[in-house]
């Protein structure tokens, strides 16, 4: 039996499998991956130290007791640090959006995944992620100017100037966030194989069936991540909150009520008016503190739902 050796041509010896030249294009797209991800890292230990020391001068003047109190006026002659009712319209808000935003994303989703044809998806889902990309400064003035009249004329016993309201910006809020909920839900259950729906069909389920309890329940773990990042988007607004729910700090769970969030007192007291070095400048500090625990909370919570219901398919 001839040996691989011979087969070369005569007069060379055994062909090596190694490259003699790097690739150093690979290297360098290696190193542009590497910086990129330290840049973000780097951005958030950035985020963090820029917070601490503000912070904690705010909390050596006010105390921990004090910053859970039930009045907000930092920006007032006689001040008053309780930070529950920006807590409290944060949250109001944010579960609106998720009321306006969940169902209608989930339902996009499912549409797109299971009953849509290519044809259709590929105009749809395009369509719904321009969504995404319209300024938040725009979905606030339509808050203002559309949403809130229509809910003035529905609801006229509502408070605040022109009728400023929680409602009218968390629904605005929902709509801005069904692109993100619906392009990644759509993109988990896409991922599904096909052999699970087939042994579904095959069992006489019908299609309706096989979305609910099969594919949604197989693309858990997606769908929650969506839900989770459609929930820090809501959290972290600003621009919606600032124009259209009030900015009055005031601790109630009336929606239909003028409210202030964490993000709209942040807008509002780092426009300018507030002194830099000023005592008044650091609450803005410690309500990003505030903000920023509670992102990384739901990000830990969200980082432990999907490892637990993450479906590995070979």
């Amino acid at each position: 039996m001839t040996s691989p050796t011979h087969l070369a041509p005569a007069g060379t010896g055994p062909r090596s499998l190694r490259r003699a030249r790097p690739r150093y294009g690979e290297r360098a797209i290696q190193g542009l991956l590497l910086t990129a991800a330290l840049v973000s890292v780097a951005t958030t230990v950035g985020i963090v130290v820029s917070l601490i020391p503000p912070t904690v001068e705010f909390f050596e003047r006010v105390s921990f007791a004090d910053f859970l109190g039930t009045e907000w006026t930092a920006l007032f002659s006689s001040p008053q640090y309780g930070v529950l009712p920006l807590l409290s319209a944060t949250m109001l808000i944010t579960v609106i959006a998720l009321v306006v935003a969940v169902p209608v994303g989930l339902g996009a989703a499912i549409y797109l995944s299971e009953y849509a044809n290519r044809r259709v998806r590929a105009a749809l889902k395009p369509a719904l992620e321009v969504l995404a990309g319209v300024p938040t400064v725009v979905y606030g003035f339509f808050a203002l100017s559309f949403v809130t009249p229509r809910l003035r004329e529905w609801w006229p016993g509502g408070t605040g100037p022109d009728f400023q309201n929680a409602l009218a910006a968390g629904l605005v809020m929902g709509v801005m966030i069904i692109p993100t909920i619906a392009s990644l839900s759509e993109d988990a259950m896409s991922a599904v194989p096909d052999a699970l729906r087939d042994g579904a069909y095959a069992l006489g389920s019908g299609r309706r069936t096989v979305s609910v309890r099969v594919v949604v329940p197989a693309a858990l773990s997606g769908i929650v991540a969506a839900c989770v990042l459609g929930i820090s988007r809501a959290v972290g607004e600003t621009m919606i909150v600032a124009i259209a729910s009030g900015n009055q700090a005031v601790l109630s769970w009336n929606p239909l009520a003028a409210m202030q969030t964490m993000t709209g007192f942040i807008a509002q007291a780092g426009s300018g008016d507030v002194p830099v070095a000023s005592f008044e400048y650091k609450t803005i500090f410690a309500v990003g503190a505030l903000l920023f625990v509670i992102t990384f909370v739901m990000n830990v919570i969200s980082i432990r739902l999907v490892r637990k219901y993450r479906e590995v398919y070979e």
